[in-house]
């Protein structure tokens, strides 16, 4: 029986490479697929951020716009420029509308409910990071309750508590009523970057025997900082906005803030027709909060992505 030989093959040349054979076919996407989804995705989401940008930027630019103008031209040509500038409008929302004791009424009850908050808000929420004692998430969860907890329900029974404490129609009673608010969201906030924080700094001073006060307040506070404005930031911005508290704790004429202020003017509006006066102190209102915000706004970034970083 005659069997075929095959042949050997014959060996390489020097310097020749050997053929290489595919065995399966490649899954990747080509580099040019990849480019093009990217760049499709970066068009859609910087159309949407450009979409936003003008929802929310128009109307602020209309308003100060606006208050520059009288009151035949915000009915005759609404979308126009002002024919000249009309500052007599802030003038009079400034002292005849009393725009400027609201102010002040404001700029002191945030003000020293925004101190209070922070720093009562610090201590609680470094406790809760740093140490475990019993009740330790049980205390925290209530604060965490307490952020759930719609205010509304609580506008009657807080009412005659302010009442019986002698606390009612007062600017010292408002601020501890704020603080009381603000502090759940703080000490939620502020525990968690607390985790974050490393815990070395902190044993070191206490071998060198610093007492817990002073590590906290020389310590942990500055390095919390980042943290600390972006909660302040958020807490003046819902203290400053603030109108339902006020409004039922708050009935003295003599002692009310710039959004019972603002809804005083609006209301007086369909008497007098002071259009101009009611934007002026719109703006007057809107000011602050813009102010506060684009100054702080590197640090209110860093505070929110400081445990993303780590």
């Amino acid at each position: 029986m005659k069997t075929t030989e095959t042949p050997a093959p014959l060996p390489a040349e020097s310097g020749s490479a050997l053929p290489v054979t595919k065995v399966g076919l490649s899954t990747k996407k080509p580099p040019t697929e990849k480019k093009t989804e990217g760049n499709v995705l970066n068009a859609f989401s910087h159309g949407i951020l450009v979409l936003w940008a003008i929802m929310v930027v128009l109307p602020l630019l209309w308003a100060v716009m606006t208050s520059f103008k009288n009151d035949g031209s915000i009915f005759g040509s609404p979308w126009s420029l002002p024919d000249k500038l009309h500052f007599d409008n802030w003038s009079r929302a400034w002292t005849q509308a009393n725009m400027s004791d609201y102010f002040l009424n404001t700029i002191l009850v945030v003000g020293g409910s925004l101190i209070g908050t922070l720093v009562l808000g610090s201590m609680a929420a470094y406790v809760l990071a740093r140490f475990d004692f019993p009740g330790n998430r049980f205390i925290y969860y209530l604060f965490i309750g307490g952020m759930s907890f719609p205010i509304m329900l609580a506008l009657v029974p807080l009412f005659y508590v302010v009442n019986n404490m002698g606390l009612l129609n007062s600017i010292h009673g408002l601020i501890l009523v704020y603080i009381a608010y603000s502090l759940p969201f703080t000490v939620f906030f502020l525990t968690a970057f607390f985790r974050t924080l490393p815990t070395s700094v902190a044993e070191a001073a206490f071998v060198d025997g610093a007492s817990h006060s002073r590590t906290f307040f020389q310590i942990m506070v500055p390095m919390a900082k980042p943290g600390l404005i972006s909660v302040g930031i958020f807490n003046f911005l819902g203290q400053w906005n603030q109108y339902m508290l006020p409004t039922v704790l708050n009935t003295d004429p003599d002692k009310r803030v710039l959004t019972q202020g603002l809804v005083q003017l609006a209301v007086s509006q369909g008497y007098k027709g002071d259009w101009s006066g009611l934007f002026a102190g719109l703006v007057m209102a809107m000011l602050p909060v813009l102010a506060a915000y684009i100054v702080f706004q590197r640090q209110v970034v860093q505070g929110l992505t400081a445990g993303a970083l780590k």
